[in-house]
């Protein structure tokens, strides 16, 4: 039987993570909740945020469904408020995906389409794995970071928390990437940052 999960954000990344939930029957799209509701997804039930978290009971399972790529502080912010308020976030995880059976992933992260995550890794609280994204051996990525589609991420990399390293980027191995680092799109890193 598939759990309920609400969906936190109505934005473009959304249909991505909607693409991704229903990819296999583990959950079941209970709600989209939004700060204003602007698209119409006739598919779905839609509440605007405030009204939804005033009235609804705890102990649900949520994600946050929005990139917010350059104002990533808004969804750590946003992730702890629900999670002190007993919300619960599963992990969310493509089946077209890869995972090593000794790599970590930690609540709220989703691991989209064709991402690939080697071993020894761990992926901190609220982390997106975007498609196509890989991630060689012993990486460690940081709560609330983001890595872009095509992403690659070499062996033994340190990402730090609130990083956004943009599509198509290569790092290089062993480096470390500081906390709330931006990382643009199709950058070569060879050194820390």
């Amino acid at each position: 039987m598939r759990k309920n999960l609400i969906l936190y954000g109505n934005g473009g990344h959304l249909n991505s993570v909607i693409d991704v939930v229903e990819s296999n029957n583990k959950f079941k799209i209970y709600k989209i909740i939004d700060d204003k509701i602007s698209n119409d997804r006739k598919k779905y039930k839609l509440a605007l945020s405030k009204e939804f978290l005033k009235k609804e009971k705890r102990n649900k399972n949520i994600h946050i469904s929005f990139a917010s790529i350059y104002k990533l502080g808004r969804r750590g912010i946003l992730y702890k408020k629900l999670k002190d308020n007993k919300f619960n976030f599963p992990v969310i995880k493509s089946k077209l995906s890869y995972i090593a059976k000794d790599t970590k992933v930690l609540a709220g992260s989703i691991i989209m389409h064709n991402a690939f995550i080697n071993s020894g890794c761990k992926i901190g609280e609220n982390v997106v794995v975007n498609t196509n994204a890989l991630i060689e051996h012993n990486v460690l990525i940081g709560f609330n970071s983001h890595i872009s589609t095509g992403a690659i991420i070499n062996g033994g990399v340190k990402i730090g928390k609130n990083c956004f390293i943009g599509s198509g980027s290569v790092l290089k191995e062993n480096i470390n990437i500081s906390d709330n680092s931006f990382i643009k799109m199709g950058s070569i890193v060879t050194k820390n940052v």
